[in-house]
C-alpha cells in the first residue's frame, strides 16, 4: 500500500516506519498509510526559520496577497481530483464542497484583502502617528513585521483542506513559514492539494513543509519567535500548551477546540413561524453536515419550555427525512464518520450522555449503498436534558458526531445562563424575530462566546449559517474553546506579527515607515504632482499652491449652491455666545477651494478622486482671509485592478491650508487613483518605431518576416474600420467578457497564441504590397484613418476574431497591445 510522503527540507520523503493504515470511511478499504518515522524535525524547524523566513519575509503584503491568489487559482483548475479523495472520507459533495471550495475561498479572501488594504511592503505601519513633544519634532508610531519564526500548524480530521488552508492564509500573507501537520485520518487529502500547492511554482522555497502522520516530538525543537496553532481537543491542546519546549520558550500558542455549542430558539417562534422552520432547518444541518464531524456543530438545543414537544417531533421528522450512505449517491445527504475509530469514540460518549438524559430519537436509517458493517456510519442521536441546571453531562460531555440534546428553558435570563453553561464556545445561534429577545440574550452570552449568529426570516435566503466561519470574522472562543482567535480578516495576521513602536523626527518616521509624517521635509519640484504615474511618485512630493481670498460673495454662493443655510455663515446677528466674530467660510467651502487651489486642470495619470479620510477644521476663515494649500503625498497603496479599469494604485495626500498668517485652518487626507506607465506603445509613436524596420531584421520568435508583420499589423487596422467586416468570433460567447476585460489589464500577449483563422497548416495572409516599404507607408495611412474615423464615428464597433465587438477604447487598446507584442518580437522596443 503506497505510503503518503511528506514534505521536509524542500525534499519529498517517506518515513522509515510501518504508519498508520489509513481507510476509506465508507467501504472500510485500505486508501494509504502515513508514516512519519525517522523524519528530523529539528532540521525541518531550522530549515523553515533559515531559507523559509528569509524568502517569504523579503516578499512584499502586496506580493504575498497576490501569491495566495495564485495558489488558489492552481488548486481551483485541479478540484476534480480533491472530491474523488474527499468522499473516501465520508463526506457528502456539500461537504467536501465546504472543505475544499470553502479553503480556496479563504485564500481568495485574503488575497482581496491584502490587495486592497496592505502595503505593497514588507512591513505594515499600524495606526496612527503619534505626537509626543509640543512642537512636534519628537513623534511615535507602530510597525508590524513578520515574527522571526516557523509556524507549527496541528490539525483536525474533519476538514482536511480548510483546516489547513484557513491558517495558511493568515501565516503566508504574514510572510512566516509553516509546517502543516494534518490528522492522519483524511491526511490522504490533505496531501493531494499540498503536492500541487508545491508543484505550482507560486510559493517560495522553504515556505511550507509538510508532516503527514504522527507529530512525533516535532514540538521538542519550537523556539523562540515560532509558533504553533492547534485544532482538536481541549484536553490535548492544554497538554501541548504546557510543555516546557512551548511554555518556557515564550512559543505563541493558539487553540481552537471543539465546544459545546448551542442555538436558541426565541420565545416568540412559535410553532408556524418561519424561524420556528428555520430553526428546526438549522439544526437538522448541524447535526448531519459532516455527520455531526464540526466544531461549530449545534451539540445543545435550547428550546421555550412550552415547545420542548413540538421541537421534538419536528426535528425528528426532519432527521427521518435525512437520506444517509454512500457520498457518491446523489440521495444521500449524510454521509459517515471519518473512521471506526472515531465511531467508538462517539459511541463511548453517546454512552455516557445515556447515563444521564433521555435518548429521544435514535434514527434507524437504511443506508444508500453502504452498510453498517463496513462504513463508519452513525444514525443521528438526540437527546433531551429535563432539568439542565441540575443535570451537567450534557454541558461537559461532547460526542464529536451526529448527537445533540435538547434543554428548556423559561426566559431570557434562563437562555443566556445556559448558553454559557457549555463554559466557552467558538459560536451560539439565537433563532428569533423579536430585536428585545435577541439583544439582551445576545449581549448576555457573548462573554463565553466567540461568535454569535443571530438567524431569522430577514436574513436566512443570504445567511452562511450556523456552523460556518467565515474569512472576515474571528474563528475561535473563550474557555474550553480554546481561547484562540483564527481569521477575523486583518487581525487574524496579528498572531503572526511582531508590533515595534517607532519613535523619532518627522523625516525619520517618514523614512522608515514610508509614510509622509507631518513636519518632514518636503519635496518641491516644477512638475505638478498630479502629472506624476503611479510608479513615479514619490513619498513627500509636494506642491505650494497659490492664495486665494475669500469673500463674503463665496460664502453667500456657496451656501445657496450647497442648501447648507446653518446660521453662522448666513446671519451675522445670531451670532452672540458663539466662537465666531462674524460670518464664518463653511468648512466644506474651505476645502472645495483648496482642491481648486492644488488640482492640475490638464488631463494626466490622475484618474479620479478616491476618496477623503481625517478631515479636520482647526481655525475660522472669514471673508478677507487668504488661503494656501500645501499638498505632499503621504502615502502610496498598490491596488489589484479587476475588469475593464485602468492599472492605477492610490495615493494619499497631505492637505494643509494655512491663513495668511501660516495658522493651520484644516487638515484632511484625500486619495486619488493614479494610472501605472502603461507597458505599451503610444498609437502616436508608432511611425518612429516603424521607421527603424528593415528587411534584414531579424525576429525573436515565429516565422514572420518583416513585411508580414507589418501587413499582419495593417490587417488588424483594417478590421477595425470594418473593412472588411469580420464574420465571426472564434472565442465562445461565456468567455467574451473575460477576453474583452483582459485588453485593459497590462499583460502581455502570449508568444505562442495560436491565430484562430488560420489552420495549423496554414500560412499567413499573402503579400499584398510590392515591398517593406510600400507596406510600412500603406499601414501607417490606415493608422491615419483609424484616428480620423473613430473621431467621425465615435459610436461605432466592428468585430474582432478573437475579442468580438469592440468600440474606439477598446480597439485602441488592442492595437495598442498588438503593436507593442510585434514590434518586441522585431526588436523595435
Amino acid at each position: 500500500m503506497e505510503k503518503l510522503k511528506n514534505y521536509i527540507h524542500g525534499e519529498w520523503v517517506e518515513g522509515n516506519g510501518n504508519g498508520i493504515p489509513l481507510y476509506n470511511a465508507v467501504t472500510g478499504e485500505q486508501v494509504a498509510v502515513s508514516d512519519t518515522e525517522g523524519l528530523n524535525f529539528e532540521q525541518a524547524l531550522d530549515y523553515g526559520r533559515t531559507v523559509g523566513y528569509k524568502n517569504l519575509s523579503s516578499m512584499t503584503f502586496y506580493d504575498r496577497g497576490e501569491m495566495l491568489k495564485k495558489v488558489a487559482l492552481y488548486l481551483l483548475e485541479r478540484k476534480k481530483k480533491y472530491y474523488e479523495l474527499s468522499y473516501k472520507t465520508g463526506a457528502t459533495h456539500a461537504d467536501s464542497w465546504v472543505d475544499i471550495e470553502g479553503g480556496f475561498g479563504t485564500f481568495f479572501t485574503y488575497s482581496g484583502l491584502a490587495k486592497r488594504m496592505l502595503p505593497n511592503t514588507p512591513f505594515w505601519v499600524d495606526g496612527e502617528t503619534q505626537k509626543i513633544s509640543a512642537n512636534g519634532t519628537f513623534l511615535g508610531t507602530h510597525i508590524l513585521t513578520p515574527s522571526e519564526g516557523v509556524s507549527v500548524q496541528i490539525n483536525a480530521y474533519n476538514f482536511p483542506v480548510w483546516g489547513m488552508l484557513e491558517k495558511l492564509s493568515t501565516s503566508l500573507l504574514a510572510g512566516v513559514p509553516s509546517i502543516v501537520k494534518p490528522s492522519p485520518f483524511g491526511s490522504y487529502l490533505t496531501n493531494a492539494v499540498f503536492q500541487d500547492m508545491i508543484e505550482s511554482g507560486v510559493l517560495p522555497e522553504g515556505a511550507l513543509q509538510l508532516v503527514c502522520g504522527e507529530p512525533g516530538n516535532i514540538l521538542d525543537y519550537v523556539k523562540d519567535g515560532d509558533s504553533v496553532l492547534f485544532t482538536g481537543s481541549a484536553t490535548t491542546g492544554r497538554k501541548l500548551k504546557a510543555l516546557p519546549s512551548v511554555s518556557g520558550n515564550s512559543v505563541r500558542f493558539n487553540m481552537e477546540a471543539d465546544s459545546l455549542n448551542c442555538s436558541i430558539l426565541g420565545l416568540d417562534a412559535k410553532p408556524g413561524t418561519p424561524e420556528f422552520d428555520l430553526f428546526i432547518k438549522e439544526v437538522r444541518t448541524e447535526m448531519t453536515t459532516k455527520a455531526g464531524q464540526k466544531c461549530t456543530a449545534i451539540r445543545r438545543i435550547l428550546v421555550p419550555e412550552n415547545l420542548i414537544g413540538d421541537v421534538q417531533n419536528a426535528l425528528s421528522k426532519a432527521l427521518d427525512q435525512t437520506k444517509i450512505g454512500n457520498p457518491l449517491s446523489r440521495e444521500t445527504r449524510m454521509g459517515s464518520l471519518v473512521g471506526k475509530q472515531q465511531y467508538d469514540e462517539v459511541l463511548r460518549k453517546v454512552n455516557i450522555l445515556k447515563t444521564e438524559n433521555e435518548l429521544v430519537y435514535d434514527g434507524k436509517h437504511e443506508l444508500v449503498d453502504a452498510n453498517y458493517e463496513n462504513g463508519a456510519f452513525m444514525s443521528p442521536k438526540l437527546f433531551f436534558n429535563d432539568s439542565p441546571f441540575t443535570k451537567n453531562i450534557s454541558h461537559d460531555v461532547e460526542a464529536f458526531g451526529p448527537v445533540s440534546t435538547l434543554m428548556p428553558y423559561k426566559d431570557v435570563e434562563e437562555a443566556a445562563a445556559l448558553a454559557k453553561r457549555g463554559k466557552g464556545s467558538l459560536v451560539g445561534s439565537i433563532v428569533s424575530h423579536d430585536e428585545k429577545f435577541v439583544a439582551e440574550t445576545s449581549w448576555k452570552m457573548a462573554s463565553q462566546h466567540g461568535r454569535i449568529f443571530v438567524l431569522n426570516r430577514d436574513n436566512a435566503k443570504e445567511s452562511t449559517g450556523h456552523g460556518s466561519p467565515l474569512p472576515t470574522l474571528m474563528h475561535g472562543g473563550p474557555g474550553r474553546a480554546g481561547g484562540g482567535e483564527e481569521m477575523g480578516g486583518l487581525n487574524g495576521l496579528h498572531f503572526f506579527l511582531q508590533k515595534t513602536a517607532i519613535q523619532g523626527s518627522p523625516d525619520i518616521l517618514t523614512a522608515i515607515t514610508k509614510v509622509y509624517q507631518q513636519g518632514a521635509e518636503k519635496k518641491y519640484a516644477d512638475k505638478h504632482p498630479f502629472q506624476k504615474y503611479f510608479e513615479d511618485v514619490e513619498v513627500g512630493d509636494s506642491l505650494e499652491t497659490a492664495g486665494r481670498t475669500v469673500t463674503d460673495a463665496d460664502i453667500v454662493n456657496f451656501s445657496n449652491v450647497s442648501w447648507d443655510h446653518f446660521y453662522a455663515h448666513t446671519d451675522a446677528t445670531s451670532l452672540t455666545g458663539t466662537i465666531f466674530d462674524k460670518t464664518v467660510a463653511h468648512g466644506y467651502f474651505i476645502l472645495s477651494a483648496a482642491a481648486g487651489l492644488f488640482v492640475s486642470g490638464k488631463k494626466g495619470p490622475v484618474i479620479a478622486n478616491y476618496g477623503l479620510e481625517n478631515c479636520s477644521f482647526f481655525k475660522p476663515v472669514y471673508a478677507g482671509d487668504t488661503i494656501t494649500v500645501y499638498l505632499t503625498a503621504k502615502e502610496k497603496i498598490n491596488r489589484g485592478v479587476k475588469g475593464r479599469n485602468i492599472p492605477s494604485g492610490v495615493v494619499k495626500w497631505l492637505v494643509e491650508v494655512v491663513n495668511q498668517r501660516e495658522e493651520v485652518v484644516c487638515v484632511a487626507t484625500i486619495l486619488t487613483l493614479v494610472a501605472k506607465h502603461s507597458p505599451f506603445i503610444d498609437l502616436k509613436n508608432v511611425q518612429k518605431i516603424v521607421n527603424g524596420l528593415t528587411e534584414t531584421t531579424q525576429s525573436s520568435w515565429g516565422k514572420m518576416s518583416p513585411q508580414q508583420m507589418i501587413e499582419h499589423l495593417e490587417h488588424g487596422v483594417l478590421l477595425s474600420l470594418g473593412e472588411p467586416e469580420a464574420d465571426k468570433c472564434f472565442t465562445p460567447e461565456e468567455q467574451l467578457e473575460k477576453w474583452q476585460d483582459s485588453l485593459y489589464n497590462h499583460r502581455k500577449m502570449p508568444k505562442d497564441f495560436p491565430a484562430p483563422f488560420l489552420a495549423e497548416d496554414e500560412t499567413l495572409l499573402e503579400l499584398k504590397h510590392k515591398n517593406l516599404e510600400a507596406a510600412k507607408q500603406s499601414f501607417l495611412d490606415n493608422l491615419k484613418r483609424f484616428s480620423v474615423y473613430y473621431k467621425e464615428n465615435p459610436q461605432a464597433e466592428h468585430m474582432n476574431f478573437v475579442f468580438g465587438k469592440l468600440n474606439k477604447e477598446m480597439w485602441e487598446l488592442m492595437h495598442k497591445k498588438h503593436f507593442t507584442h510585434h514590434f518586441e518580437q522585431f526588436g523595435l522596443i
